[in-house]
């Protein structure tokens, strides 16, 4: 009876075993199309900000997948946001749209549009957009709302998740022309990286600690309202075409356009590296691509991706020789 029991229990035993797996299946964990980074690709949502230093600190640019720097009237900058991923409870100060909003838009597919206002010239330009129309201008102050202890025109702000409920054409985030890839060989170290424009300045410092590259705008450490600092390992310096359009604000200022469609250059900063690379753009539908000068995919690295859209060639400083791994 014990050799019977014995050998009942070695072919439970035996059996058990072999139900199990010899290896762990691989599990692909999804990430966001722009960023590469663990996440969602979900609807995309494009918000005006406001940059100049009375709008600081801003609410939830740190959250955006990718951030483009625009020049508008006076020299002077704003940022529009796209987020996918993630989208924070309030966003701002927000700000009007540019017509060189439409032009970067293009390329995202039918997003949806958060933005303070528009002058009446633009008006019928952005109705006939690829785009969903989600400004103050068409929602209450339920969701668009003043900060008061922020001091007009600086104090708009926003709540984009009620947004999404009302954004049912909106489109899902697409593959975007960029690839995410290794870094060029041929890229150099540099400590930082300075982008002007008429009047106002942006410094990309590399930081060791956090290893990204943190921002200063015009002289000042460009803090977001969550106490940190911004900032990324990626960031773009796209070298563009910056002519007066045929629209202007409620001062008398001619409205600046970036033309983004087309081709040119500019650089690439990853991993407190940076390298020249060519961006083409063929219509305002298709995506921007990038390659090395030689040809070759000029490849992005994960995380958040910033765009400074200017004329003026950067200045780089670059780690001397004798300081180099």
């Amino acid at each position: 009876m014990k050799r019977i029991l014995l050998l009942t229990l070695l072919s439970l035993f035996l059996s058990s075993c072999v139900s199990l797996p010899f290896a762990e299946e691989k599990v692909e964990i999804e990430r966001n199309l722009y960023t590469n980074l663990p996440g969602s690709s979900g609807k995309v949502l494009a918000v005006k900000f406001d940059d100049t230093s009375a709008a600081r600190p801003q609410a939830g640019v740190e959250a955006a997948d990718i951030v483009y720097i625009t020049q508008v009237e006076a020299g002077l900058t704003r940022l529009m946001g796209i987020y996918s991923s993630n989208y924070p409870e309030v966003l701002g100060p927000i700000r009007s749209a540019r017509i060189s909003d439409l032009s970067i838009l293009g390329e995202y597919g039918k997003v949806g549009f958060l933005y303070s206002g528009a002058q009446s010239k633009m008006r019928p330009v952005i109705s006939a957009a690829n785009l969903v129309n989600l400004s103050a201008e068409r929602n209450p102050p339920s969701i668009y709302f003043n900060d008061p202890s922020r001091r007009s025109p600086y104090s708009m702000m926003v709540r984009p998740n009620l947004l999404l409920e009302k954004a049912g054409d909106v489109e899902l985030a697409k593959k975007p022309g960029w690839q995410h890839g290794a870094r060029a060989e041929g890229a150099k170290k540099i400590i930082s990286a300075e982008i002007e424009w008429p009047n106002a300045r942006y410094k990309a410092i590399w930081s060791d600690s956090e290893k990204k590259f943190l921002l200063n705008h015009n002289g000042r450490a460009n803090i977001a309202s969550s106490g940190i600092q911004l900032g990324s390992t990626m960031m773009v310096i796209q070298i563009v075409n910056i002519s007066p359009s045929e629209y202007g604000d409620k001062f008398g200022g001619i409205t600046p356009k970036s033309e983004v469609i087309g081709s040119g250059h500019g650089y690439l900063l990853r991993n407190q590296r940076v390298v020249k690379a060519l961006w083409n753009r063929a219509s305002l539908s298709e995506p921007t691509t990038w390659s090395l000068e030689d040809g070759s995919p000029a490849y992005f690295s994960p995380g958040q991706l910033w765009f400074f859209l200017t004329d003026n060639e950067p200045k780089f400083t670059y780690l001397p020789k004798s300081a180099k791994g």
